[in-house]
């Protein structure tokens, strides 16, 4: 997620007032809500079995995304070769680097379908495994930077391992934009035994002791149902910025150019995250005002994730559209619009919106205050 160390502290005032709102369990398998308000003939169903219930959903539904995160992290660690006497060769260790690429695009799809629910609950592992390299250089280290690309101080996470695994193939116009950073270091290959044991057995060994930290973590206990739920809100947010960074090359999976498949992942764990919060949201009805009617709320945030999912499937690649060369999201012009960038733009900026009715923000917004959880606030 982009620029977490940011956004921390406002997450963090906020479990604060909310901590104690969902500390409950639930040993129902999967998201299973509770039944509508008098289904059975009983008593409605309480804000407080609404919020076990999430808690429970959510809880199973991340689970099986946290154990892949953590097996492809193991993974990624036990195809980094370890040669003899030499660095990395991209001839002689072709078949390792092809193994790392695969676990961490599995490490990195398994994540950014949960970072949504789970940053803002785990703020300070989520920068260690998901900050950008400009984020770590301007935001997080300061001028000094990161002199050692193998170590597990400084600079870690997946887009550490990810810039050094795919420097090879790395567009020149990321390593433009990133070579004016202070504390800039060229992203490569270890070129010796000892960095690529250092790869090894720390810098991938410090993604697979971050996973597990979240793992042990993720416990009923842990989860604030409307902390959770701002994650969701902040991510879909994010979408605009995402796209637009493409065009400055701060995209986020830059070194590998798939990060229009992180955009996919990203939706496709809001809308399971949010299926769970559903019932709970369209039982909160309101004839007399439709600001507060979970149901009109719900179908707007439906037809938002939909509009979404359609512009992300005009894209083929698991990279976004090349923007073109005189791009400008301040005031793009007709015919920039009309590129396959402009229009994955123009699509992403209604969409998510957050300032208009029909953005799925502004809507995701409006049910946070029907639930009665603090709202997203650009920062």
């Amino acid at each position: 997620m982009t620029s977490r160390a940011r956004l921390a502290p406002w997450f963090l005032v906020a479990a604060v007032s909310w901590g104690g709102v969902a500390c409950s369990s639930s040993s129902a398998p999967g998201p299973a809500a509770p039944p509508p308000s008098g289904s059975d003939g009983g008593a409605p169903t309480t804000d407080a079995q609404y919020s076990a219930a999430v808690v429970g959903g959510m809880h199973d539904s991340l689970l099986h995304d946290l154990q892949t995160l953590h097996q492809a992290a193991v993974d990624l660690q036990a195809a980094a070769p370890a040669p003899q006497g030499r660095g990395w060769s991209a001839a002689d260790d072709a078949a390792a680097i092809a193994s790392m690429r695969a676990a961490w695009t599995r490490a990195r799809t398994a994540y950014e379908r949960i970072e949504g629910a789970l940053a803002p609950l785990f703020p300070d592992i989520d920068a260690s495994i998901d900050a950008r390299y400009d984020d770590f250089l301007t935001n997080l280290l300061g001028s000094g930077g990161d002199a050692d690309l193998f170590d597990d101080a400084g600079v870690t996470g997946l887009h550490a391992v990810e810039r050094i695994v795919y420097s090879d193939v790395t567009p020149q116009r990321v390593v433009d934009f990133e070579k004016v950073l202070p504390g800039y270091v060229a992203a490569r290959f270890p070129a010796t035994q000892d960095e690529a044991a250092a790869f090894k057995t720390k810098l991938c060994a410090k993604i697979v002791s971050d996973a597990q930290e979240l793992l042990d973590q993720w416990t009923p206990a842990k989860i604030d149902v409307a902390i959770a739920f701002q994650g969701l809100v902040s991510l879909m947010n994010e979408q605009r910025e995402k796209v637009n960074k493409a065009a400055t090359n701060e995209e986020e999976s830059r070194y590998s150019q798939r990060t229009m498949a992180d955009i996919r992942d990203n939706l496709a764990g809001t809308t399971t995250i949010y299926a769970i919060f559903e019932p709970w949201i369209v039982s909160k009805t309101s004839e007399s005002d439709p600001t507060k009617d979970g149901r009109a709320a719900d179908a707007k945030i439906t037809a938002g994730f939909k509009a979404l999912e359609s512009a992300y499937a005009e894209v083929s690649s698991d990279a976004i559209p090349e923007p073109p060369p005189t791009w400008s999201s301040l005031d793009p012009s007709q015919a920039d619009l009309a590129t396959p960038f402009g229009k994955l733009y123009s699509h992403v900026r209604a969409a998510v919106d957050p300032d208009t009715e029909a953005g799925v923000v502004f809507q995701m917004n409006r049910a946070a205050a029907i639930l009665g959880f603090p709202q997203f606030e650009q920062r």
